[in-house]
């Protein structure tokens, strides 16, 4: 577990305002795959290179297993700094092969000739880039290089692994391709993995839990799937398909609700069951089906008609469905936008 208790950091800059983190609090589990996610500015950079030890907090505490890393110095700090590798510069050496480059800190560790080429066999394997051990960098493509780099991060064996936008600028089959060797290193090494990104897709596609920032502020932190239940979450916001529907089409129903379905059994049978045992039509106004990790997630906006209108609602809500009934035409079911949710809205996945 890792906590980070009311944080404060500022970044000078000649060129821009100064960034910051202020008071920000939240904590990581162990083993998870935790997002941190925001506009360019949030702070997610600043608070990589703080988990990674790389700079201290001017005010708060981050502590790893219940062990303040700001009372640590000398060796301790140092044996406590290998456990975590920052991920923020995806550039190779261009005069090594691809396995060159995952063997330069296993050779730096001193690890034997023999050795180091299993491990380096079995890292370049964890992200599917077995057949291209002997190639150049620049015989492939961004994904592939960002891949590698991975594969190198991995090699000290660290317990956290800090990444920095792992798929900034890469086109959906590459980004597709690192999200899935992130995957499969924390499921196959057992290793916490916190990723900083601008893009709502990474976190709805990869991770477990979420802080979601702002201008060196936290908006919100929890798992994914709390955050979406929440129907004041910005997360969900951002994360979920609109629900909009035009005054005149709600007053076409007897009951005009929200809701949100979660898991392939409610998702597909929770709202035709709810019409067949109520003797009710209903309709999807709008809305649509996601996917969140593995997990498939509704949120649609419907009408219902029949005289069981409202217990049609109740049979939903009570059958785990999570409803919001509109007595009136409906209002937008998310909160008031914040400046953020609409940049990470605007941000290609």
């Amino acid at each position: 577990m890792i906590i980070i208790d009311t944080i404060t950091k500022t970044i000078p800059s000649r060129e821009h305002p100064p960034s910051a983190l202020r008071d920000v609090t939240f904590e990581i589990p162990s083993g998870a795959i935790f997002g941190l996610l925001g506009p360019a500015g949030a702070g997610k950079t600043t608070l990589l290179r703080l988990l990674a030890l790389r700079e201290a907090p001017e005010a708060g505490r981050i502590l790893v297993d219940d062990l303040d890393t700001g009372a640590l110095t000398g060796r301790k700090l140092r044996d406590l700094r290998t456990q975590f590798t920052l991920v923020d510069d995806y550039t190779l050496r261009a005069e090594r092969t691809v396995a060159g480059n995952v063997a330069l800190p296993l050779e730096q560790l001193g690890l034997d000739g023999a050795a180091r080429r299993i491990r380096v066999a079995e890292l370049l394997d964890l992200v599917g880039l077995s057949r291209a051990a002997i190639s150049a960098p620049s015989e492939l493509n961004e994904g592939q290089r960002r891949r590698v780099v991975l594969a190198r991060a991995l090699a000290a064996q660290p317990s956290v692994l800090l990444i920095d936008e792992p798929t900034a600028g890469l086109d959906v089959e590459q980004a597709a391709g690192v999200l899935a060797a992130i995957d499969r290193a924390r499921a196959e090494l057992g290793i916490t993995v916190v990723l900083a990104t601008r893009q709502a897709a990474v976190v709805r596609k990869l991770c477990d839990g979420v802080a979601l920032l702002a201008d060196g502020r936290l908006l919100e932190a929890g798992t994914v799937l709390s955050l979406l239940t929440d129907q004041s979450s910005y997360t969900a916001h951002a994360l979920l398909p609109k629900v909009t529907s035009a005054p005149q089409v709600a007053r076409e129903f007897d009951a005009v609700a929200d809701v949100l379905l979660v898991g392939h059994a409610t998702v597909n049978t929770l709202l035709p069951a709810a019409a067949d045992r109520n003797d009710v039509q209903i309709a999807t106004i709008s809305g649509g089906m996601t996917r969140v990790v593995e997990t498939p997630v509704a949120r649609y906006r419907i009408g219902v008609q029949g005289d069981r209108a409202d217990q049609a609602l109740a049979w939903i809500r009570d059958h785990g469905g999570l409803v919001a009934v509109h007595t009136t035409a409906p209002a937008p079911a998310a909160p008031a936008r914040h400046e953020v949710v609409e940049q990470l809205l605007h941000t290609a996945a």
